[in-house]
């Protein structure tokens, strides 16, 4: 039997093409890999710089807005003792000067007598403004007795009804976290007033454990979102605005003939711009 053998392969030139080609493949695979590593570590790289850039964007825009309303507040605050120390003063010097005329007649005097309590009630709107402008007062009254005597100014006002109610235990959320909530009520407040022809409103404070919920509703016309006229538009910002800078989050919602509803929700244990570092900034 014949036992068959294999040719032997003695071509050099051969071997010479498989090496070639194994180490072209093997250049290419790593440069494919070296290729893809790159683009993948530019795409992370893209994408972290636009994360940072819109992270700055909105940390400046947030310090922005808080020094545009501690502004404001300077000025509520300068307004209000303008007020109180020299218009309410000047109103009394003169209330107490209609009361010290003598000697006239019957009807003369009733005119006088009218025109004192219209000063008082003018020197006693004043005041109460003067209050609702103060931060000091803000902060010595707690923000739900300082909503609730506003409600009450605004309801002997005559221009609408309101209901107010507290539910739960009232607790301390911040002077800060305070103040920004009760601008945020003056702020619905006035969009009622201006713009809803509402007749009745109804605001309540939720303290649940962990959580504050501010709720407004008013009855009036309501609104479509993309119909917001300019200066309901800038309301509805300023409540959002503010809101951010406090880290609670804003819901408004509404819908035409349907009224208006504001909700805002605060968990109180979580940091804010308001936090530590801003509060004897209002003086």
């Amino acid at each position: 039997m014949t036992r068959l053998i294999p040719p032997v392969n003695n071509n050099p030139d051969s071997d010479e093409l498989y090496v070639i080609f194994f180490s072209a493949t093997a250049f290419f695979v790593v440069l494919a890999s070296f290729i893809v590593y790159f683009i993948v570590l530019y795409q992370k790289k893209q994408r972290q710089h636009k994360t940072e850039r819109a992270a700055m964007q909105a940390a400046f825009r947030q310090e922005f807005l808080k020094a545009r309303i501690e502004i404001q507040e300077q000025t509520f605050t300068h307004v209000s003792r303008e007020i109180h120390d020299n218009i309410t003063q000047v109103l009394s010097f003169v209330k107490l000067n209609l009361a010290m005329i003598g000697d006239v007649k019957n009807e003369q005097l009733i005119k006088i007598n009218e025109n004192r309590e219209l000063i008082a009630q003018v020197i006693a709107d004043l005041r109460d403004l003067s209050k609702s402008l103060s931060f000091e007062n803000i902060t010595k009254q707690g923000l739900a007795k300082t909503i609730k005597a506003e409600v009450g100014r605004i309801t002997k006002s005559g221009l609408l009804s309101s209901t107010f109610a507290v539910h739960g235990d009232v607790y301390p959320l911040g002077e800060q976290r305070e103040l920004v909530l009760f601008r945020i009520f003056q702020e619905a407040m006035n969009n009622a007033l201006k713009h809803s022809d509402a007749k009745h409103l109804t605001i309540t404070l939720e303290y649940i454990p962990e959580m504050f919920i501010f709720t407004f509703k008013d009855n009036g016309l309501g609104f479509s979102r993309s119909g917001l006229d300019n200066m309901v538009g800038a309301g509805l910002r300023n409540i959002e605005n503010r809101a951010s800078l406090i880290g609670a989050v804003a819901a408004i919602e509404s819908t035409p003939g349907n009224g208006c509803s504001i909700k805002i929700s605060l968990n109180p244990l979580q940091h804010s711009l308001y936090d530590g570092s801003h509060q004897d900034r209002f003086g």
